[in-house]
């Protein structure tokens, strides 16, 4: 089926689209094994790596491909990823998510160092935020960053880590100071500091490269900081401001193969005589579900062109976007199970693998419910 026709992309978007579809074409013969991998499938990254993808989420200073991060490019690769391999998806969005607060917080110095093996894929980045107690409340965190003689130290514990394990640095976010100056501060933890323990994260019903982090004592210097002590809550909202909207993407590229699966089993198949499509219920929940990828796919792309503008004072719009393509995608791939039977509850099949990617993307960069709570307060904020 034909992608994109509710949202004129430019042919500057149309090309990365396209280079985007390619590795993801690529990857896609073995993306079950891809999918499955908790650590990273090299094959898949090596094809990432060949098309200069991760380009798009570092600067150009730094080895990138624009000189600032394009949310609407960046969406439109994680649909195209995400059509074939979530294992991809998620390679190619956790270099962006890892590394960003690293672009607009890092010295010259700590840039140079690390973003352009970023952006080459020689290096791969992790976000440590959520704890064992603290989920989306991320104002609540007890990982502590204190000044020392030698640098920052760094005590504490770090779970559901994307890329724990694998990263080869982590952007910590914590708190630091006593009293009235307290606040969050982030800075930058290489994976073989010194006093850094990393163990596997627990099995999710969607395979993930996920691990838990422990800090006791580690001590980087102090030109490892990120962004201004005590002040540096500002660069995790960033993050979310610019890649938050790409989650939709995901979402999106998720539901339209979920649909594509539908549509070449009711096509094919027969009952009663005739294609399972020219049953009633049986097509029309297959047009429904064209109707809710659309409307998705035109929204996103709406959310990241505005993003490009202003993430921050656009951040409402990404949310609505995230929250209306991840229930979106969920509502669609069920459907499709539906429509193929007996076939759609084969194990190891691609819809089974679709129906459990598409079940986190309505958690994880933001819960469903968690946006809606934001989003209702500003609704009451702006009635008042």
């Amino acid at each position: 089926m034909e992608e994109g026709q509710m949202f004129e992309l430019s042919p500057h978007h149309r090309k990365i689209q396209e280079t985007a579809r390619a590795a993801a074409a690529e990857v896609d013969p073995f993306a079950g094994e891809a999918d499955a991998s908790t650590v990273v499938h090299e094959a898949a990254r090596e094809a990432l790596r060949r098309s200069g993808l991760a380009r798009q989420v570092v600067p150009a200073a730094h080895g990138g491909a624009s000189e600032t991060l394009d949310p609407l490019a960046i969406a439109v690769v994680r649909e195209a990823l995400m059509y074939s391999s979530a294992h991809l998806d998620s390679l190619f969005g956790m270099q962006g998510v890892g590394s960003y607060a690293l672009t607009v917080g890092g010295s010259d110095e700590l840039r140079a160092r690390w973003l352009p093996r970023v952006a080459a894929l020689d290096a791969i980045a992790g976000l440590a935020l959520t704890e064992p107690d603290i989920g989306s409340d991320l104002r609540g965190v007890t990982t502590t960053l204190a000044s020392v003689s030698d640098g920052v130290r760094v005590d504490g514990r770090k779970s559901f880590i994307t890329n724990g394990g694998a990263a080869d640095f982590y952007c910590v976010l914590g708190r630091e100071g006593d009293g009235d100056a307290r606040g969050h501060s982030m800075v930058l933890v290489p994976a073989d500091a010194p006093g850094l323990t990393v163990r596997p994260g627990p099995g999710l019903i969607a395979p993930h490269i996920l691990g838990e982090l422990e800090f006791d004592g580690v001590v980087v210097p102090e030109g490892n900081r990120l962004g201004v002590p005590l002040k540096a809550f500002s660069l995790m909202l960033q993050t979310l401001a610019v890649f938050r909207v790409s989650v939709a993407g995901s979402a999106v590229g998720l539901a339209q193969a979920a649909l594509d699966e539908a549509l070449r089993h009711v096509t094919v198949r027969e009952q009663f005589g005739r294609p399972l499509i020219g049953l009633g219920a049986v097509g029309q929940n297959v047009a429904l579900s064209w109707t809710d990828v659309e409307a998705a796919r035109a929204l996103t792309y709406r959310a990241a062109a505005l993003a490009q503008s202003d993430p921050l004072g656009h951040l409402d719009m990404s949310s609505i976007a995230k929250v209306n393509a991840t229930e979106a995608a969920g509502r669609v791939v069920d459907r499709s199970v539906q429509a193929m039977g007996r076939f759609g509850l084969v194990q190891g099949s691609k819809i089974e693998r679709l129906y459990r990617n598409a079940r986190p993307l309505r958690v994880y960069e933001g819960a469903t419910e968690v946006l809606l709570d934001s989003l209702a307060r500003r609704l009451a904020k702006g009635a008042s």
